[in-house]
């Protein structure tokens, strides 16, 4: 693993602690740090990272807090406070 994925990694934790204790200002600074990363790396992000991360406001999202998480035919819809909304599919 690189050095670049591993400091991925560990911003991962720390936005996922920060958004826990409700410093949101802080997970946001964390997950916007991360993408500058990847993207000077030319590295993708993790998927779990990329489910819990706004890809508008990059606030940490969790669900009951922060973002609403619905299921409709087929896919997840995750809205974030921001409005942006993503989807992603499930099951088969």
């Amino acid at each position: 693993m690189s050095v670049a994925a591993e400091r991925i990694d560990r911003l991962h934790e720390l936005a996922r602690a920060a958004a826990a204790d409700g410093d949101r200002e802080r997970a946001r600074y964390y997950v916007a740090l991360a993408r500058r990363i990847a993207e000077r790396n030319r590295l993708t992000l993790p998927r779990e990272f990329r489910r819990f991360t706004c890809d508008a406001c990059d606030a940490y999202l969790r669900p009951g807090k922060n973002a609403r998480v619905r299921t409709r035919d087929g896919h997840v819809v995750i809205t974030c406070d921001c409005g942006a909304q993503a989807r992603y599919p499930y099951g088969e």
